[in-house]
């Protein structure tokens, strides 16, 4: 027998991907995620108060999204192995569309995912799209066009509403305090206040995090018993590439902070994380202490400047059984 062509692999694939290709099909979809089995959220182009839109597909369950994972892998000779070794597949579809998926133990979207969830982001490419660069707001004698007014605004003297202005205009927010302060059930608290129609990612070395959004990847890297080749660096990639509206970081330690803060300066908006210190600027100083591990050549001067600008910390003291938030920058 001689080898399977180009073409005949890609015949194999485009009919291995007929359920999904169904949705990035469509007409004015403009990315497709799949959170875990059973559905699909659709990502439209166009001006939309929510551009996310849930749909229930039967046909995408969880034998046939992982057999989707093998056979992209495969179709292209990638390496993928969930258990020792990549747990992600990143591929260019038949059509052009940009694929990321991510399978295994480091995917949990509920607490009954004990073997490992199932992620997906196809972002879908469209050649008769007709833009301009007017339709970026850029025309001779136009002045630019601003998107994010709240970032005019400046913040309030109380600290509530400071915290609650930061939130709606996607501010990062670090939440320090020592041991036992309720920094996790505070940012928990924070997380209800993002708009329910966010797509959420976390990332946290165990499962914490309590996210009422539906549109959610979860994403879990244990400090040990990591037995395959994910980690924190590989998380930017998978990150930038799954689009999500907010992140949501556990606590910062040695192995994930330089990888947050590199997060928090690509253009997301909304990055929360904890951190133990005893006030804010401790906060700033512990932060870059632990970019440092990873990233040596760090300039301390000049992140500790950046971290002051777009970093808002919210401080949690504790005195006996008494938490209270002291400060918000």
């Amino acid at each position: 027998m001689g080898e399977i062509s180009i073409a005949d692999t890609y015949k194999v694939l485009e009919s291995a991907l007929r359920p999904i290709a169904y949705w990035y099909n469509q007409d004015n979809v403009e990315e497709v995620a799949i959170d875990s089995p059973g559905g699909i959220w659709l990502r439209l182009r166009g001006r939309h108060a929510h551009p996310w839109h849930y749909y229930d597909d039967p046909k995408l369950t969880r034998e046939y999204l992982n057999n989707i994972m093998y056979i992209i892998a495969n179709s292209y000779d990638y390496a993928f192995d969930p258990t020792q070794g990549t747990p992600t597949v990143y591929a260019t579809l038949p059509g052009g569309h940009r694929f990321t998926g991510i399978a295994g133990r480091n995917v949990m979207y509920d607490n009954n995912d004990l073997t490992g969830g199932i992620a997906m982001a196809i972002r879908v490419y469209k050649e008769d799209v007709n833009i301009s660069m007017s339709d970026f707001g850029l025309s001779v004698g136009e002045r630019l066009r601003p998107l994010n007014r709240l970032k005019q605004v400046e913040d309030p003297d109380d600290p509530f509403e400071r915290l609650m202005l930061s939130i709606k205009r996607g501010d990062h927010v670090l939440i320090s305090g020592a041991t036992a302060t309720g920094k996790t059930t505070f940012l928990n608290n924070l997380i209800k206040v993002l708009d329910p129609h966010k797509r959420i990612l976390t990332i946290e070395d165990t499962r914490e995090l309590i996210v009422p959004h539906k549109n959610r990847v979860h994403i879990v890297l244990p400090r040990t018993e990591l037995t395959n080749n994910f980690d924190y660096k590989k998380v930017i990639d998978l990150a930038v590439r799954f689009t999500p509206d907010a992140i949501i970081g556990g606590e910062i330690s040695t192995s994930n902070a330089g990888a947050l803060w590199e997060l928090m300066g690509s253009g997301h908006d909304n990055c929360f994380a904890t951190i133990h210190a005893e006030n804010p600027d401790a906060a700033y100083k512990a932060f870059i202490g632990r970019i440092l591990h990873s990233y040596p050549t760090t300039d301390r001067e000049k992140t500790y400047r950046e971290m002051k600008e777009k970093l808002r910390v919210v401080q949690i003291n504790r005195d006996g059984n008494i938490r209270a938030v002291t400060e918000v920058t």
